[in-house]
């Protein structure tokens, strides 16, 4: 797996976490227990900090990145789709981040929400608690509340295939 130093910013990955051979990860990123980070998926801390929440799942393509003013923090039992973006945003537990997506510097999106698929939550926005944000630029759906556990099969099904890739991936060519 390519995880790389930067001057002092090392990263800092629980011994139960799963970085996909093909993941990249560079400086001050820390996953926590039960991360998992898919391939091509780049987590790079160079010029702030990323931290992510336990049993998050970082799918394929996924770009997370900080800048010196926003370090980007994501919450434990989160879901960021194939090829989304999040940067110097702070995304809260068990928030769906939809494949395509983009969550730009200063944004916050409340713990239980989402953000539908190629929506873009743009600088400094805010996304309350339990609601979906649509669009570009995102909006948030009225009269929608986000149900509790919406996520839950998702993070468990990335759980598990953490552990099978764990010990069942072989290169073959």
């Amino acid at each position: 797996m390519a995880i790389y130093a930067l001057d002092d910013r090392v990263p800092h990955i629980d011994p139960s976490a799963y970085v996909h051979p093909e993941a990249v990860v560079i400086g001050a990123v820390t996953l926590a227990a039960g991360v998992s980070v898919w391939p091509h998926a780049v987590l790079r801390g160079d010029y702030g900090r990323i931290e992510v929440g336990a049993r998050t799942n970082i799918q394929d393509g996924t770009v997370v990145h900080c800048t010196t003013t926003h370090p980007t923090i994501i919450g434990a039992g989160c879901v960021l789709g194939h090829n989304a973006h999040v940067e110097g945003a702070v995304i809260e537990d068990e928030t769906l981040i939809a494949s395509g997506s983009v969550v730009l510097n200063g944004a916050h999106v409340g713990a239980g929400s989402i953000v539908g698929a190629g929506a873009v939550v743009p600088f400094g926005a805010a996304v309350p608690g339990r609601s979906m944000a649509l669009g570009v630029p995102a909006r948030v759906r009225e009269g929608f509340t986000v149900p509790e556990g919406h996520l839950q099969l998702n993070v468990d099904m990335y759980a598990a295939n953490a552990e099978h890739y764990r010990t069942a991936l072989r290169r073959i060519g």
